[in-house]
């Protein structure tokens, strides 16, 4: 006799939602670093959106710590997620030195380790590995 099974529906934890909000806020800040070429409607949502991106980047390190299990867990995430908020603050100097040489390429690193790390705690926390194909 055949029994079906149904998998339990995947809860979203609370460093996903930190993670997909820096990600998003890195997004914006792309999209208002190209709106600054054009009005300057782009450089009030540039400065509005670093606030919030750093914001973001700080609740990302939050939600990691409270993530971690002591003596269980792997204190790691909170490492990239430190990482990541040194980063933000090296990109915030550099924004208000206005050294866009430095800036730019550095957001576009920034947008693609959030990526990465987004599209991790997304298939590790559902049991998907990226790299292992179904035939």
């Amino acid at each position: 006799m055949a029994t079906q099974t149904t998998t339990a529906p995947s809860r979203i934890t609370f460093p996903q939602i930190a993670i997909g909000l820096q990600t998003l806020a890195l997004l914006f800040q792309a999209v208002t670093a190209g709106m600054l070429l054009d009005s300057s409607l782009g450089a009030t949502l540039h400065d509005i959106g670093s606030r919030v991106m750093y914001g973001a980047s700080m609740l990302y390190v939050i939600a990691t710590i409270l993530a971690w299990k002591p003596g269980g867990g792997s204190p790691r995430p909170i490492l990239y997620s430190t990482g990541f908020l040194v980063l933000a603050s090296i990109q915030v100097v550099l924004g208000i030195a206005h050294m866009p040489t430095l800036h730019v390429p550095l957001g576009i690193v920034m947008f693609g380790l959030s990526l990465v790390a987004l599209a991790q705690i997304l298939t590790t926390t559902r049991g998907i590995s990226p790299l292992r194909r179904t035939p």
